[in-house]
Formats: C-alpha cells, sequence, structure tokens
C-alpha cells in the first residue's frame, strides 16, 4: 500500500538552471518502490499549486548498510509546481503519496534489455537499470535529448554496465538527431532470433515510433505514459488512456493499470498531452 508523508528534502542538486535532482527523505515509499512506478508530490503547502504533480521515482537513497531512506525525484523547471521545486531547500517538506502504478518487469538473461529515453524520461531508468544489472540482464540505454546540456547521469548507467547511444537535436553530443534513428538501424541489424525486449519513456511521439519500431520488428515493448493526473489513486478520473483489450478497445486509468503499458496495447491517436 502507498503511504503519504511529509518527506523532508534531504539534498537539492541543480545540475542546470531548467533540471535538478531533489532527495527526500522518504524509507516508506523507497522501502516498497519498484522500477517504474511514481509519487504524487505537492509542491507547496495551501492552494497554489492546488493539485500534486506525478514523478517518477529516479533513484532509491540508501545509507551505508544498503538500507532503503529515500527517493530521488528528476525535475525540469516549467512552471510554478516545478520551479518550488527546484529552489526547494533542505529540511523542507513536501508531502509525498506513493509509491503508485503498475511498474516495470525487467528481464533475465539471455534477453537483453533496450532502454529508450526522452529527456526527463530518462527518469524511470534509473531503477529499471539497477534490477537489470542485478539480474545480469545485457542492456543498452538510447539517451535522446535537445543539446548536450540536456543530457545527465550517464555515468550512472555505463557504470551499471549499460552500453549508451546518444543523441542530441542540436548534434552537440552524439548522433545529430531523433533517437528513434539509431534504435530502427540497431532493430535491423538485430536477428530476429536474439531476444531483446525493450522499454521507452519520453515525449509522446517519441514513444509512438518506438512503439512502431517494435511493431515492425516483432519486439515486446513497454512504455512509461504520464498523462496529467490529479489524485494518482484512481478517483478523479484524469488520467485516462484509451488502450486494446479483447472485445475492442477501453478507457482504463493510467495511475493504476499504467503507467507501464504494452506499447501494442496502447491507441496512440486518442493519447494527447506530454510525458513530465
Amino acid at each position: 500500500m502507498p503511504v503519504d508523508i511529509p518527506a523532508a528534502v534531504i539534498g537539492n542538486t541543480r545540475l542546470t538552471p531548467e533540471y535538478n535532482v531533489l532527495s527526500l527523505a522518504a524509507p516508506g515509499v523507497a522501502e516498497h518502490a519498484a522500477p517504474g512506478q511514481f509519487v504524487m508530490v505537492k509542491t507547496a503547502p495551501g492552494l497554489d499549486p492546488l493539485l500534486r504533480r506525478p514523478f517518477s521515482i529516479f533513484e532509491i537513497l540508501r545509507d551505508a548498510s544498503g538500507a532503503p531512506v529515500g527517493i530521488s525525484l528528476l525535475n525540469k523547471r516549467v512552471g510554478v509546481g516545478t520551479s518550488l521545486l527546484y529552489d526547494a531547500r533542505d529540511g523542507d517538506r513536501i508531502d509525498c503519496l506513493g509509491p503508485l502504478g503498475k511498474p516495470f518487469e525487467p528481464v533475465d538473461p539471455p534477453a537483453e534489455a533496450w532502454m529508450v529515453a526522452g529527456g526527463v524520461g530518462l527518469a524511470p531508468f534509473a531503477t529499471l537499470a539497477q534490477a537489470l544489472a542485478a539480474r545480469g540482464t545485457s542492456m543498452t540505454l538510447f539517451y535522446g535529448g535537445r543539446s548536450a546540456a540536456d543530457l545527465f547521469h550517464e555515468s550512472f548507467f555505463t557504470g551499471l554496465g549499460a552500453t549508451l547511444v546518444i543523441t542530441t537535436d542540436d548534434g552537440s553530443r552524439g548522433e545529430r538527431g531523433r533517437v528513434t534513428r539509431p534504435l530502427e538501424r540497431a532493430l535491423a541489424a538485430r536477428a530476429a532470433t536474439l531476444p531483446v525486449t525493450m522499454y521507452a519513456c519520453g515525449p509522446t511521439p517519441m514513444m509512438r515510433a518506438v512503439a512502431d519500431l517494435a511493431a515492425t520488428h516483432a519486439r515486446p515493448t513497454f512504455v512509461s505514459l504520464e498523462p496529467v493526473m490529479g489524485c494518482g489513486m484512481g478517483g478523479c478520473y484524469s488520467c485516462v488512456v484509451r488502450v486494446t483489450r479483447p472485445g475492442g478497445t477501453h478507457f482504463v486509468r493510467s495511475c493504476i493499470e499504467g503507467p507501464v503499458f504494452d506499447a501494442a496495447s496502447v491507441v496512440w491517436d486518442a493519447l494527447k498531452g506530454g510525458h513530465h
């Protein structure tokens, strides 16, 4: 069951004028969190902002003995709530509800795991990469951003044994262009008999492109969707996603039946909004 706690800020690493990693003392959340789950965060007391915001759990923080003591969030400052998180100071209290949602299922060898991240879509992959490394699963991270300034924590993933494939829109780091281009080449070069499971998180057009490639190459693929959420527990129906199920298509609540979905089940034409 999720817990709702006033988590103390225990660290705030400002990566750029837009991005930061916020660390929260939340052992009750960290203890039960699985890769791909999220928390609902009240960025300030009072009514402004009124609603909580969903954030993928970025890292599980542990003490010297390895016991989970908290979580971190990868934040991009784009509005009032995310600006408050960017400016948070040690000792501030932030209401945090979680862990919530359906997690990723890490694959075991001999399958390989290919993660595809765009921008802050990197957030759910830190915990997934740790779970894959613990299983000895070979993994590749296809990581795209607008520029080199939008890419973070690369050494974290290489330290776990991941192969990195980097792209930027402006060519300032790695290959110039969309992250799906090297992914498409890699899929075309990969023998169909060699098992690969893909995981994607980022802007909706990117995830849809990954889903199309997965269908073309018959690769199991899971996407992390985070539409606008008001409560995170299925009560407000603000986060419905249309999916294909036996008998037709249905609307489901992504905070309960997601945020992780089989990419082949998502009705992409009906999906709106961005991803935080």
